[in-house]
């Protein structure tokens, strides 16, 4: 009977000893939840994760740039992807704002004419993706708002795989895709 007693005591100490306070201050402290209030804006002088990138301060600076991400199939898969994201409601899926619901009111200029693609260098395009032009807003400088921030930034590296699409795979897209028009 007293073995029995014990037993029962030393069964009923785990659950006394979780009902103690301690057992919940984790759980109950002060804490924000994922996508709850305002995001706080990014410290000054931190560094994003995939680096600063090349240091230039507007689109002319970026001419002469090489970019240093090579053609591979990867590379211009990955551009084209996020062509058709950011691009091509502009400057057609292929590269023709005449076939892009804005391109044309707008005055896009075409990306698989010779003029791109024999003239523009990759720097050049790299650039203009990054600060933008006339009427395309800037994909890569969240400097330019007030808050740091930019809902279409896109980072160093993506901005290189759309180049790689533009100079080597979007006059093949297009090229295929009037041949199979025809």
């Amino acid at each position: 009977m007293k073995l029995r007693g014990v037993i029962a005591g030393v069964m009923l100490v785990p659950s006394v000893a979780m009902a103690w306070p301690w057992s919940t201050d984790m759980m109950n402290q002060p804490n924000i939840k994922p996508q709850e209030g305002t995001m706080a804006p990014f410290p000054t002088r931190s560094i994003p994760i995939q680096g600063l990138g090349p240091l230039v301060a507007n689109r002319e600076e970026t001419r002469e740039m090489v970019n240093p991400i090579s053609a591979t199939a990867e590379s211009v898969k990955e551009g084209r992807v996020l062509y058709k994201i950011y691009c091509a409601t502009c400057h057609g899926t292929t590269g023709n704002p005449a076939d892009a619901p804005v391109g044309g009111k707008i005055g896009a200029i075409a990306l698989n004419d010779d003029y791109v693609q024999q003239t523009m260098s990759e720097g050049w395009i790299w650039g203009t993706i990054t600060f933008g032009s006339y009427v395309m807003p800037s994909y890569g400088v969240p400097r330019a708002r007030e808050d740091s921030r930019g809902s279409n930034d896109l980072s160093v590296e993506e901005r290189w795989h759309v180049v790689n699409y533009i100079k080597h795979g979007m006059v093949k897209d297009h090229a295929a895709r009037t041949a199979a028009a025809k």
